[in-house]
């Protein structure tokens, strides 16, 4: 392994650890003039375990890669894609909460 893809192995070493489906963990490694960018993407089931509730582990996750890239002296920033149709579902547990909430509002004298 060399020095440069440290921060690489680590994320992958952390995030299988963290989630369901190890198999399906892809990270993909670029530099630029900006730094190192890492980007993650897993199983949509585990996007839950590495965002974390209100973000902190995601937050956590993003300062540990930091610390590995600075001991090589590179700048590392984390991107994690959202799977596709993810959005969709949020969007329709949005909805279902406002039918509720609407519902809820009918009910009340």
């Amino acid at each position: 392994m060399t020095k440069e893809a440290k921060d690489k192995e680590f994320l992958e070493f952390v995030v299988k650890s963290l989630v369901d489906h190890p198999d399906d963990v892809k990270i993909e490694r670029t530099v630029d003039e900006m730094g190192v960018l890492l980007t993650l993407r897993v199983n949509p089931e585990d996007m839950g375990q590495i965002i974390g509730r209100q973000g902190a582990t995601v937050r956590a996750i993003r300062n540990l890669v930091r610390i590995v890239g600075l001991k090589s002296h590179a700048r590392v920033n984390l991107k994690i894609e959202e799977p596709a149709g993810a959005s969709k579902a949020g969007a329709e547990k949005e909805a279902e909460t406002k039918d509720t909430d609407k519902e809820l509002e009918d009910l009340k004298l």
